[in-house]
């Protein structure tokens, strides 16, 4: 999930396309690894989280938002996908297998 988000953020001229096809990605590794027990299920809803916010940030992008406050975004998704992949070790890479 944070190399996701580090992709994103390293983007120059992010759109709320790129975004969305990023929360596609992940919402349908994250369905894969669930199934293929590469996750657990407390894994993928927790996960699930992010996917939301990318969806929201998209919207954002969407709406002109100052670039400030996407960026600001993009930092609490990060410390999330920081938090997340110390709870579900293991969780970026599984989603990443796939790159």
């Amino acid at each position: 999930m944070r190399s996701c988000i580090d992709r994103l953020m390293a983007i120059p001229h992010l759109t709320a396309t790129i975004v969305r096809e990023e929360a596609e990605f992940i919402t349908n590794r994250l369905e894969t690894c669930r199934i293929e027990g590469l996750i657990s299920n407390d894994a993928f809803l927790d996960a699930g989280v992010i996917q939301g916010a990318l969806e929201m940030i998209a919207n954002h992008l969407d709406m002109g938002v100052d670039s400030g406050e996407i960026r600001e975004l993009f930092d609490q998704q990060l410390s999330r996908a920081k938090r997340l992949e110390e709870k579900h070790n293991g969780l970026d890479s599984a989603v990443e297998i796939e790159r």
